[in-house]
């Protein structure tokens, strides 16, 4: 007989029924512009409810730019994204935003289309961000990479990187280019999730030889 595996729910908003301070992220924000894949977390003891208006910041809908955070990441406290809405033009004598606040100076706003843009923030799948990691606009983060605590993101990530500093540099590579290569193709994250409750071990602790067996 066949047998038949329980996974979580993803549609719960609090996954650990004796801790209110985790969140699956997809069940807390709202938007055309911010996307979480299922499993992705929070865990913030204060409002991890409260994750899009706390830790997704200067994320303004006139300015078009997206955040995408893929499925199973891990997103420790603090956690934050800076997006385009952030940037002051450079070009000038001033950084200062006159248009914004008003009275003659709302006169001038066409001089706000000259803002720096960086693009889209875009997260794999399966990355784990540390204590008040911070991430700059334009970012794409790999998949399976590590964004050590208090890190500030400023450039691309690679898949399986483990990234440290401000600004962070690339610390040293989880596997080497070949087993990334294949962890890569096998995309377990990718897999159904009866799949992957079936071969939990082997995803935890396991191999890539032992992934591309399933």
């Amino acid at each position: 007989m066949h047998q038949k595996y329980h996974h979580p729910d993803p549609g719960q908003r609090y996954p650990l029924a004796h801790a209110k301070r985790v969140v699956f992220l997809k069940n807390v924000v709202s938007g055309d512009n911010i996307e979480v894949g299922d499993y992705s977390y929070y865990d913030d003891p204060k409002a991890p409810e409260a994750f899009q208006e706390n830790n997704v910041l200067y994320h303004y809908d006139f300015v078009g730019d997206r955040l995408t955070i893929g499925r199973f990441c891990a997103l420790g406290t603090g956690t934050k994204f800076i997006m385009n809405g952030a940037n002051h033009r450079m070009d000038g004598p001033s950084t200062f935003p006159f248009p914004i606040f008003g009275a003659d100076w709302a006169d001038h706003m066409p001089l706000l289309a000259g803002l720096p843009m960086r693009g889209d923030t875009t997260v794999g799948h399966d990355v784990w961000f540390g204590f008040e990691s911070l991430i700059m606009p334009g970012v794409t983060i790999g998949h399976g990479a590590i964004i050590a605590s208090r890190s500030v993101v400023t450039e691309d990530v690679p898949p399986f990187a483990v990234v440290g500093g401000n600004p962070a540099r690339v610390l040293k590579m989880r596997f080497d280019e070949k087993t990334i290569e294949r962890l890569l193709a096998v995309a377990w994250w990718d897999w159904p999730i009866e799949k992957i409750t079936q071969h939990v071990p082997a995803i935890m602790a396991g191999s890539v030889d032992d992934l591309e067996k399933v």
